[in-house]
């Protein structure tokens, strides 16, 4: 099963340091009943994408929560047993928690299929939505405006031997 699990450039340093994202429990984004239900999609490349979405976003409140860390979002999708990546059914219905999956223990980087991280250009708009998270959790429509435009840049793919390129 592919999960997208978000992180920071700082967190995915330090995964690339550990050879593992980890320690566990992790929160992971996947194709999930919900998320399919709510998508509305048989394809599953269109609910890949809806997955990865999910975990650009939970990377966007990490890097809200943390004025240090490096304003471009991170996500890496990772392949896991089935039955490894668990949906919490008491948030199946909740539509922020659409897709989101727990994963007991550490994920090894080298399960990692690729890591998308938002390109230089992009910065801005991470920043001004991160500052903007806040207003809009609680319905500034403005602010919901300023997230939505980090949310229009495009993750880049990149494979996992590029990580020191990264993080360098």
């Amino acid at each position: 099963m592919r999960v997208y699990v978000p992180l920071t450039l700082s967190g995915l340093a330090a995964a690339h340091r550990a050879g593992e994202i980890g320690p566990g429990p992790l929160t992971a984004y996947a194709v999930t009943p919900a998320l399919r239900e709510w998508y509305v999609s048989d394809d599953i490349e269109e609910l890949e994408y809806a997955a990865l979405n999910r975990a650009a976003s939970a990377s966007l409140r990490m890097i809200a929560q943390n004025p240090d860390a490096v304003r471009r979002r991170v996500v890496v999708a990772v392949e896991v047993p089935d039955g490894a990546a668990v949906a919490d059914p008491d948030h199946s219905l909740d539509p922020s928690s659409l897709g989101e999956v727990r994963i007991a223990s550490p994920v090894a980087l080298a399960k990692a299929a690729a890591v998308h991280v938002d390109a230089d250009d992009a910065k801005k708009d991470v920043t001004a939505a991160a500052a903007a998270l806040g207003a809009a959790d609680l319905g500034d429509d403005d602010a919901q405006f300023t997230v939505d435009g980090a949310e229009d840049h495009e993750l880049l793919w990149f494979g996992i031997q590029e990580i020191p390129n990264l993080i360098g």
